[in-house]
């Protein structure tokens, strides 16, 4: 029961953080959800504007769990449409490993 409860609580603190990235990028967001082993799942999001960053959750269906909070559209690849609006800029360039949610601006 506890289990279940601290997923529902990591859910909602991440809905609240997609919430905040989808205002700071044009009011809206989508995203995709992918499995890393243990570490959990990768929850990529782009925004309205093509900024875009990512987020780790505990699991896929907390991942998923959030993103439904949050209201966004999961995507169930990273390509197509999706991956055409992400914008690339010097913040991005300067980290092989892509931007953080939470991270520096791009200028």
């Amino acid at each position: 029961m506890r289990r279940m409860a601290d997923s529902s609580k990591r859910a909602e603190r991440l809905a609240h953080q997609i919430t905040a990235f989808a205002r700071s990028h044009g009011g809206s967001a989508d995203g995709q959800v992918s499995y890393v082993g243990q570490r959990g799942a990768r929850l990529v999001l782009v925004g309205a504007d093509g900024g875009w960053g990512d987020l780790m959750a505990p699991s896929m269906d907390t991942a998923r769990q959030a993103a439904e909070r949050a209201g966004i559209t999961l995507h169930d690849t990273l390509d197509g449409e999706l991956a055409d609006r992400m914008r690339t800029g010097p913040y991005e360039w300067t980290r092989m490993a892509g931007s953080q949610v939470g991270g520096p601006p791009n200028p």
